[in-house]
This record gives structure tokens, C-alpha cells and sequence, in this order.
């Protein structure tokens, strides 16, 4: 049985990113945050919240920097279906027929270990088109608005 722990213990330390190390503090503007308390339920941000960071970590271990910390401000988010608070205060949204163009703004700053800044990047795209978004998730634009915002800050630290 220790054997079995100890095996669980180590292999879930390998899947850790190398790169956690970096501290990525996620904040929300706030008119931002005012929309996550009256509309879309506090719970959302958080969830976008954590799907901004691991973006980040991601993109940071591939691209070979590690800053000491990064403030990111998550300045706004649209969904592409609608959340649950909406849907509690809205009920005849239909959470499999009702869909909208979504995407994000971001904005991030990163700091050495001494607190200098070494890079800032705002960054914000949204879906143009609504065909495209068929068949997509609550958040799955914004979530790709993460991934480009996350892989062009990485480059740019990384100085490419």
C-alpha cells in the first residue's frame, strides 16, 4: 500500500508544470466585476480565472521563461451560451439553443524576482462570425481568447 502511495505521490508531482513556480494573481476590472455579480454569477470568474492561469503556465513552461509573478486583469469576458445565473434569472434562455459571439480582453504585467516589470501585454479578441460558434461551450471563446492572449505574452517575455 505505501508502495501504491508513494507511486500516486510521484506521478502526480511529474504532471505538475515545471514552470508553477511562476505566481499568477488573476484580478477582474471593475465593471467586469460587476457584471460577474449581477449576470453571470460570481462562480464564472472563477472558473475563468483559473482557465486564464493554466493558459498561462502552459505557455510560459513551452516558451522557456518563468517570471516571478504575473497580474493578470481580466477586463472582460462574453460566453457563448448562457451561465448559469443567467439562466436562473432568465428562464426562457435556452442553455442548448441560445448562443452568442463571445471572447476577452486581458490585460498582464510580469515582474522579476527584484518586482521590475519585464513585460505587459492587453490583449482582447472576440468570435466574429456566429456560425462559427456552433457546437461551442459556455466560455469556449474566451477561452481561446486565454490561449492567444497566453501564447503571445509567453513569446513576447521570451523576447521573440
Amino acid at each position: 500500500m505505501k508502495m501504491l502511495v508513494a507511486g500516486l505521490s510521484a506521478l502526480l508531482l511529474s504532471a505538475l508544470p515545471a514552470f508553477a513556480a511562476t505566481e499568477i494573481n488573476v484580478s477582474f476590472a471593475p465593471d467586469f466585476q460587476e457584471k460577474l455579480e449581477e449576470d453571470y454569477g460570481v462562480r464564472e470568474g472563477e472558473r475563468l480565472a483559473e482557465d486564464v492561469r493554466k493558459d498561462l503556465l502552459r505557455a510560459l513552461e513551452k516558451a522557456g521563461v518563468e517570471p516571478a509573478r504575473i497580474e493578470v486583469t481580466l477586463i472582460d469576458a462574453k460566453p457563448n451560451r448562457p451561465t448559469y445565473g443567467q439562466l436562473s434569472k432568465e428562464p426562457a434562455l435556452d442553455p442548448f439553443r441560445s448562443i452568442s459571439i463571445g471572447g476577452a480582453n486581458v490585460s498582464a504585467v510580469a515582474f522579476d524576482e527584484e518586482g521590475n516589470e519585464i513585460g505587459a501585454l492587453e490583449y482582447k479578441w472576440y468570435e466574429n462570425n456566429i456560425r462559427d460558434v456552433i457546437g461551442a461551450g459556455t466560455w469556449t471563446d474566451a477561452n481561446r481568447s486565454f490561449g492567444f492572449f497566453s501564447r503571445k505574452f509567453a513569446k513576447q517575455l521570451a523576447g521573440e
